[in-house]
């Protein structure tokens, strides 16, 4: 019988979480009781306002790029250390534990944390930007890929090592391709996560269509703000398209 006592007690502190967890938040959904006020606001956003498209096309170019090296060089790197936060392919235990609380450190610090200390530091546009995608990706993608490698089938790695390949260059030739599809696929993930960081990013002054779409907030733009909206989806959808085509080419 799949009803027990134990299942019981775990249904009865998920409700408790959820009560504690609507007080702290202040969750009410009579909120929602006058819809007017949202409905007079949304007619604000329409029609769309295309008079500034050629400007918003560049910026959401520059947003797209910002996300697109982000996660290229974040990628990059993670692939390269993640080798070393496996416990089979990893020269030695301390070498092992040291990258893990690396990644793990990198990876606990937010992107709009890295931002922030960046932006301040390199002055304000779209370089600091890159740069906070690119070291949240690092611990992200370390930690992602560093288990594919420690699940990857061990048979492929040790007949390399037995036939005389050093162990860095069976690692590569022997678990590399096993992993792969999995790799693109968490990148693409990763690479639609950036283009939304992006955008918040730009809110606090890293350039592209996010630092747009606050401008255009706080200067009460909501018809340019559809469009900025707009945009922003079309961008995700076609990099979630392209995405899934590669992965079914590359599986």
């Amino acid at each position: 019988m799949w009803f027990k006592r134990a299942t019981f007690l775990y249904v009865v502190l998920l409700v408790f979480a959820m009560f504690v967890s609507m007080r702290l938040t202040e969750f009410d959904l009579s909120k929602f009781r006058d819809f007017r006020n949202m409905i007079d606001f949304l007619s604000q956003w329409f029609p769309m306002d295309f008079s500034a498209l050629s400007q918003l096309l560049r910026d959401s170019a520059e947003t797209l790029a910002m996300a697109f090296l982000g996660s290229v060089f974040g990628l990059i790197i993670a692939l390269s250390i993640s080798f070393l936060a496996a416990k089979n392919t990893s020269p030695s235990a301390i070498v092992f534990n040291f990258t893990r609380v690396l990644m793990s450190f990198v990876r606990s610090i937010p992107e709009i944390v890295f931002g922030l200390i960046l932006l301040t530091a390199l002055g304000l546009g779209p370089f600091p930007a890159v740069l906070a995608i690119m070291f949240h990706n690092i611990g992200v993608l370390g930690k992602l890929i560093s288990e594919l490698i420690e699940s990857a089938e061990p048979g492929p790695h040790e007949a390399m090592r037995a036939v005389g390949s050093k162990n860095w260059w069976a690692s590569l030739f022997s678990i590399l391709p096993q992993i792969w599809p999995n790799v693109l696929s968490q990148y693409f993930y990763r690479f639609e996560v950036a283009i939304r960081t992006s955008l918040i990013l730009g809110f606090i002054g890293g350039g592209g269509i996010g630092q747009r779409l606050f401008n255009d907030f706080k200067s009460f733009q909501y018809s340019s703000v559809s469009l900025d909206v707009f945009l922003i989806m079309i961008i995700v959808i076609l990099v979630d398209s392209f995405g899934s085509y590669v992965r079914n080419k590359v599986i």
